[in-house]
């Protein structure tokens, strides 16, 4: 192990340099130090290899328990994750297998991954997709996910229209495009605007965040799919087999 490597090196630097200043004194003087650390500097420099293998390690332990901390997460979030009624979602709402993706409107792989979510919805009519807004590439993506929400509160049917010709909307995203869009998913835009300030498209937006970060999610698109966090946008292949395997339990 890189500490296991530098440590004994460092330990020995300490017990070979001279001794404190003045009896009693255990502080280290700023030549002492100074000599310390020029020696430590200079090895290091002759030895790069140890910092890249500390720093290697130092990432798998962090990647090691953030999986801890993402999987605890899911055990005990899953009810959160898979049945809050203010959150959307698509598909047999009597689904054996419920995939949760986190996405935003503006994400380019979550715009990659559409037609696989479709066609995933198309040929399995035994899953439900929910559907977690996080809007986390600027302003344009805030409107839109809380443009999303209200079309949900208003009529669910339309807010699959509005979700999915979103989603295939190519360029960035305005508050005049968005808001055609869903003028033309069939929505009321009047009532929409209204409803995008209400304090609960503020508190389920609040909770997709809470819920990103103790899951670890860092970036767009997230999928949860029965025990399992997958990131990034994947292809109906990968789907089918993880939902294969969500089925078997």
């Amino acid at each position: 192990m890189p500490f296991l490597r530098i440590a004994p090196f460092v330990l020995s630097l300490f017990l070979l340099a001279p001794g404190p200043a003045a009896a009693g004194d255990d502080t280290l003087g700023p030549d002492h130090r100074k000599a310390i650390e020029q020696v430590v500097r200079e090895y290091l420099e002759n030895n790069p290899e140890i910092l890249v293998d500390a720093l290697k390690s130092l990432r798998e332990k962090q990647e090691a328990k953030q999986k801890e901390r993402s999987q605890a997460a899911l055990a005990s979030r899953q009810s959160e994750l898979e049945n809050d009624p203010a959150t959307p979602f698509g598909g047999n709402i009597k689904g054996n297998v419920t995939v949760v993706e986190f996405f935003d409107y503006q994400c380019g792989y979550c715009k990659r991954v559409r037609p696989v979510v479709e066609e995933l919805l198309r040929g399995d009519g035994n899953i439900r997709i929910v559907f977690k807004e996080f809007p986390i590439l600027g302003a344009p993506s805030v409107i839109a996910a809380r443009a999303a929400l209200a079309a949900w509160k208003q009529d669910h049917g339309g807010y699959n229209k509005f979700h999915f010709a979103l989603m295939a909307t190519k360029g960035r995203l305005s508050e005049e495009k968005i808001m055609a869009v869903a003028a033309k998913s069939g929505l009321d835009v009047e009532r929409l605007r209204r409803d995008m300030a209400a304090p609960e498209i503020d508190e389920a937006l609040q909770k997709n965040f809470r819920l990103a970060e103790d899951l670890g999610i860092r970036g767009t698109p997230a999928f949860v799919i029965g025990k399992r966090l997958v990131p990034g946008a994947i292809d109906l292949k990968a789907f089918q087999k993880l939902i294969a395997e969500a089925r078997r339990g």
